[in-house]
C-alpha cells in the first residue's frame, strides 16, 4: 500500500466520521437534548477548524510523493 491508497483510506475514514458525527447531530437535536447554549455553541463555528501544525503534518506526509501529484488537472 502506498502513500496514495492511505490518503484514500484516511478521506474515505473522515468523510465516515463526518457523516456519522452529523447523524448523531441531527438525533440529539431532534431528541430535545442540546441545550441553548450548546446549539448556540454549535452555530458559531468561527474558529479554524485545521491548525497549522495539522498543515504541517499533511505536507510531510504527502513529502515523498508530492512530484507524482498533479494538481492542475
Amino acid at each position: 500500500m502506498d502513500h496514495r491508497d492511505r490518503l484514500i483510506l484516511a478521506l474515505s475514514a473522515l468523510a465516515n466520521a463526518e457523516r456519522e458525527a452529523r447523524e448523531a447531530l441531527q438525533q440529539a437535536v431532534a431528541a430535545g437534548a442540546l441545550s441553548g447554549d450548546m446549539r448556540a455553541g454549535l452555530a458559531d463555528r468561527s474558529g479554524r477548524l485545521v491548525s497549522e501544525d495539522d498543515m504541517e503534518a499533511a505536507r510531510a506526509f504527502l513529502l515523498p510523493v508530492q512530484s507524482t501529484i498533479r494538481l492542475d488537472t
